[in-house]
């Protein structure tokens, strides 16, 4: 094992976008409370990110600040990423091979289809059905980032 962890985490809830641009909608309400509870629940589990990918959108911005909040200890470094937001699996996937090798736990927010797809890569395809908005899975990693693909760790969904 190399002691890595992958952090997987769909955007909280955000609001429909009538007459919004996809790349800028918000959290609603409840999306700023599930953001907080996902926080919570990788504090409890004793996930605490050193590095994130986020999607530079709106929502997964709103959602990565609610869920450091809820975190003890000091951010992590964070990337907002343009291709995280319009990423399919495997781009996603290279961004992830490009983390630092001294990175421990990586956190990624992102969007469905895409997450869910990923997840479903580590954790089985009750993933693609199960990835409802502050979904979180944690993957154990077996290899370091850089040779990060499906078959390379084991994972779960966390809530």
């Amino acid at each position: 094992m190399t002691g890595r962890t992958l952090l997987l985490l769909r955007h909280a809830k955000a609001e429909a976008g009538f007459g919004v641009i996809d790349y800028d909608r918000s959290l609603t309400d409840r999306g700023h409370e599930q953001a907080g509870a996902v926080g919570r629940l990788l504090a409890e589990a004793g996930h605490a990110p050193d590095h994130v990918i986020c999607s530079s959108a709106k929502r997964t911005r709103q959602t990565l600040d609610g869920v450091l909040e809820a975190l003890p200890g000091g951010r992590p470094e964070i990337d907002y990423s343009e291709s995280a937001y319009t990423a399919g699996v495997d781009s996603l996937l290279e961004l992830i091979t490009y983390v630092d090798p001294d990175v421990r736990t990586l956190l990624v927010v992102g969007h469905n289809p895409t997450i869910a797809q990923l997840a479903a890569a580590f954790v089985g395809s009750e993933a693609l059905m199960a990835y409802s908005p502050a979904t979180v899975s944690a993957i154990d990693l077996e290899v370091e980032w850089l040779h990060t693909a499906p078959g390379t760790g084991t994972g779960r969904i966390l809530n």
